[in-house]
């Protein structure tokens, strides 16, 4: 089955925002058998976005997928680009 990289970039100043609803994001998160590896991409130390990479049949089902996090749902992420991506090393 193919990979996939989600990556997501923050709007500007959301910080809060991402603080206050990592806990049901994490949960959502730890709910999808396809997730391979996930964590926040750090910029000056501070949390701007994710990084995602999931094993799943498509590119549509991974879109689709993304769209159910809770991060998508606050309106944390100023954009969402989901790629396949293969792996090679590690």
């Amino acid at each position: 089955m193919p990979l996939f990289a989600v990556i997501c970039r923050d709007h500007a100043g959301k910080l809060q925002t991402r603080l206050d609803t990592r806990e049901k994001h994490l949960a959502f998160l730890k709910d999808q058998p396809g997730l391979k590896m996930a964590g926040p991409l750090v910029e000056e130390g501070e949390m701007r976005g994710s990084l995602l990479i999931v094993e799943a049949e498509g590119l549509t089902q991974v879109k689709e997928w993304a769209a159910q996090d809770p991060y998508k749902a606050a309106d944390l992420f100023a954009s969402v680009e989901v790629i396949e991506w293969k792996k090679v090393i590690g």
